[in-house]
């Protein structure tokens, strides 16, 4: 199955809109599935941009807050609330570089794969760590949608949505971003 086609398991679009309408009307059950749905995702995507543990879980609440706010909930959800919360990271971003108390943004690529073993552990992590380096040194526009695309795994036309491009571009600047990956042959040799 191809990464545009998602199974229901692993998009929850279809439930979300009643879910959101149950909690505004009071159903606290409805936001802990809400939360259950989304939190982890958001966390995580959060503090790619934000590279502070703390400050992500701010910006989750505000995100699910600014979701309950809405007047209407979008069909496509997960997309929305991508985009709700990649605008609210920018402007943290933004506030912080005004406040002249920048940070790098920290890695937000991830492996995942399982672990068998110390020495195993110690080359991924290697890896990992020349992986997060390649991709931090990306320009911003091909970052963003291998991170989107590869660690958030959203489809092209959702990226497109979050990002507010033209779907054409989406793919260009992936194409553009994983070829300049695959310049650098080190991730490419084989490792004890």
């Amino acid at each position: 199955m191809s990464r545009d086609t998602q199974s229901p398991s692993t998009q929850p679009a279809d439930l979300t809109p009643s879910l959101v309408a149950r909690l505004r009307r009071g159903d606290t059950t409805a936001g802990g599935l809400l939360e259950e749905l989304y939190r982890r995702a958001m966390v995580r995507f959060c503090r790619g941009y934000l590279g502070n543990a703390e400050e992500a879980e701010d910006a989750v609440q505000e995100v699910f807050f600014r979701v309950l706010r809405a007047e209407k909930v979008p069909d496509n959800f997960r997309a929305w609330l991508y985009k709700i919360a990649r605008n609210y990271c920018i402007s943290v971003l933004r506030a912080r570089a005004r406040r002249h108390d920048r940070q790098d943004l920290p890695p937000a690529s991830r492996i995942s794969a399982g672990q068998t073993g110390n020495l195993t552990r110690v080359i991924k992590q290697e890896l990992r760590a020349q992986l997060v380096h390649l991709v931090n040194a990306l320009p911003q526009i091909q970052r963003e949608v291998l991170i989107l695309r590869y660690g958030e795994e959203l489809s092209r036309a959702e990226i497109a949505y979050v990002l507010d491009i033209p779907e054409s571009l989406v793919k260009s600047r992936l194409f553009e971003g994983l070829k300049k990956l695959r310049e650098h042959t080190s991730l490419l040799e084989d490792h004890p």
